[in-house]
């Protein structure tokens, strides 16, 4: 069975993005709604999303630069464009910023609950069953073979990220960009005390060998196999 897929609807059309949300909920995912990039929620580890339906004409930051943001921060979440630009230019422009689908409108329920499906086996949230360490999403713990910690909205974003990253490894900019941070010094240097801390998480639920390892000049690569639950 397929899990479910957190789903983030960005449309600032009101009675368009109800519509979207309530036909994708109906499936089973757990879909909320904004109206513009700005209002994308601040503690990612609270909802991480999977998935982004976005449109492109929104006020404030456009649905180009936020696909393009997003993307180079987390390289496999899912995107669907969904807009009114129908030129092949603009489908152009959609690929090159990071969609993996591009909706023109008017879209029916049917066509983007067949995209989103299209997506699923490849964003969807790792199985806890093959995995030593499980991460749960709604109640923010950490349980592994000795015991369950809790963890703060960016440990639990950080963690999904390396789940779902490539070798579940990570530049050091994308997990500062995961954790809602402008990438700086002092970012950087309070990263640093967050993997210290999820090392620490680890070992307390039972890792005993490497957990979080530095990977010089780049970033850190997680060493251990975690699965996510929406439980």
């Amino acid at each position: 069975m397929v899990s479910p897929l957190n789903i983030m609807v960005v449309e600032d059309h009101d009675a368009l993005r109800d519509v979207t949300v309530e036909a994708l909920s109906q499936r089973g995912h757990n879909v909320r709604g904004v109206d513009c990039a700005e209002a994308l929620p601040d503690e990612p580890g609270l909802f991480p999303i999977d998935l982004l339906v976005i449109d492109l004409n929104l006020p404030g930051e456009d649905g180009m630069s936020l696909a393009a943001r997003i993307r180079a921060a987390q390289p496999d979440i899912g995107i669907i464009m969904v807009t009114a630009r129908n030129q092949v230019r603009d489908r152009m422009a959609g690929y090159d910023s990071g969609a993996d689908i591009y909706l023109t409108k008017p879209t029916s329920a049917e066509e983007l609950i067949a995209a989103v499906r299209a997506l699923t086996r490849r964003i969807k949230p790792g199985e806890p069953a093959d995995s030593a360490f499980t991460v749960s999403l709604s109640a923010l713990t950490l349980q592994g073979p000795q015991g369950k910690v809790g963890l703060s909205g960016h440990e639990a974003a950080m963690l999904v990220a390396f789940v779902r990253a490539k070798d579940q490894q990570m530049e050091s900019w994308q997990l500062i960009a995961v954790t809602a941070k402008e990438v700086c010094e002092a970012s950087k240097k309070a990263l640093e005390v967050q993997i210290v801390r999820l090392r620490k998480k680890l070992q307390q639920c039972g890792a005993e060998d490497t957990t979080i390892k530095a990977i010089r000049g780049q970033g850190y690569r997680l060493c251990v196999k975690v699965g996510l639950s929406a439980d």
